[in-house]
């Protein structure tokens, strides 16, 4: 199955430029918002979970961060964001995984995911990527996935959808909710999808 989706997105990302799938934005505004508010140093260790070929690296890059880390199913979508970072992309640390057969060496201080979450549509994928997150993220989560009133499907693929109560929920066993906001991402062929975007922080336990 995994084989599977991996040829999916490989296949996505080799037939598609940038224009002409839902997800891109020119600058992903709500994902930095939402990294600036956890008052971060820029040597902070972030990773982008299927970060694919968003420009969220970049302009991370561009503010003076250090310690980025992106990790795509996709090696097509990864080569396709070192090509146009050119030298800069030496200074990213790129992991071509399935997010549930991520194995960590270590810890971060930013977990970020935009659209990911929410093509985890049984309870084991989802409990492996909590466990995953559980003993990986050192502060701050950030979790990007369509609303209730968002679409039934993306690229061709079944996702789950989350209210603000349901996406706290499955979170709230190690991380602390902050906020949760819900905005409409324009699409670049002008179609609008209802995104949930939430940040948590992770739990001390003494």
């Amino acid at each position: 199955m995994q084989n599977q989706i991996k040829k999916h997105w490989d296949t996505v990302y080799k037939t598609k430029n940038p224009n002409e799938v839902s997800w891109t934005q020119a600058v992903p505004k709500t994902s930095l918002d939402f990294i600036h508010s956890f008052g971060v140093d820029k040597t902070a260790k972030i990773i982008d979970i299927g970060g694919g070929d968003s420009t969220l690296v970049d302009n991370l890059l561009n503010e003076g961060f250090v310690n980025i880390t992106v990790l795509d199913i996709s090696k097509t979508a990864l080569l396709k964001a070192k090509k146009r970072l050119g030298v800069r992309a030496k200074t990213v640390q790129w992991i071509v995984s399935d997010v549930t057969n991520f194995e960590p060496t270590t810890t971060y201080d930013v977990w970020h995911d935009r659209a990911t979450f929410h093509f985890l549509t049984t309870e084991e994928e989802r409990a492996i990527y909590l466990k995953t997150a559980k003993n990986t993220v050192a502060g701050y989560l950030t979790i990007g996935t369509f609303s209730e009133d968002g679409p039934d499907r993306c690229s061709g693929l079944e996702i789950k959808k989350y209210s603000k109560e349901k996406l706290s929920t499955e979170f709230k066993n190690s991380f602390d909710k902050i906020r949760c906001i819900t905005e409409n991402h324009i699409t670049p062929f002008g179609t609008k999808q209802n995104f949930l975007f939430c940040s948590f922080k992770k739990q001390i336990f003494k």
